[in-house]
């Protein structure tokens, strides 16, 4: 039986494209590519700066990870850029968190992406503390829960226009993203592990 390459490669390229967006303010600016956020910039510069260059990091990382034929033939790569997915989801989501309690939106998407950026961080020591057991199985059952919230930035893009194509703003869209970003992600994860 042979096993379809399409989820994996539209997961990356989804991934590569969100991240590559979010890279935008290095040609524009911090204040026109994230015209929505020019709160957290005045007033959380460093966290906000962190938060935009680690994440779309993690992102891109993280989606190659996923290719079996990449795993096995370079596995020192694969060691070296996980390591490096791990310091950037510490750093996405310290900076995450550190926004999120003042996120637009109210309680309701402060909490959700709270609990995003915690869990996000978590997910990840724990996947990072099995690889280092070398308990490979659960390193990888972990990492799948982990990437299902480092694609949170790629949901909630796709999210985001069908709320603005019916009116919402972005403060009023953020109440309902803040938890569809990550939480059927999450739920797809985990259904996929129980298969």
């Amino acid at each position: 039986m042979i096993k379809s390459r399409i989820p994996l490669i539209t997961l990356a390229t989804l991934s590569v494209f969100v991240a590559l967006v979010s890279f935008r303010f290095l040609a524009i600016g911090m204040e026109h590519a994230f015209m929505d956020m020019l709160e957290h910039i005045a007033n959380k510069p460093t966290a906000f700066l962190l938060h935009v260059v680690a994440s779309p990091i993690a992102l891109t990382l993280g989606a190659f990870q996923f290719f079996p034929k990449f795993r096995k033939a370079r596995p020192a790569f694969h060691r070296w850029t996980g390591r490096a997915y791990g310091v950037a989801v510490l750093v996405g989501g310290i900076s995450g968190l550190v926004i999120a309690v003042s996120a637009k939106g109210g309680i309701a998407a402060q909490l959700g992406f709270s609990i995003l950026a915690v869990l996000w961080v978590v997910f990840t020591a724990i996947a990072v503390h099995f690889a280092m057991k070398r308990k490979i199985g659960k390193h990888r059952r972990w990492m799948i829960r982990s990437f299902a919230l480092t694609f949170a930035a790629v949901t909630l893009r796709l999210y985001l226009p069908i709320f603005f194509a019916n009116g919402f703003d972005y403060t009023q869209a953020s109440v309902y993203v803040a938890w569809m970003c990550w939480v059927p992600n999450l739920i797809f994860a985990q259904w996929w592990l129980n298969r």
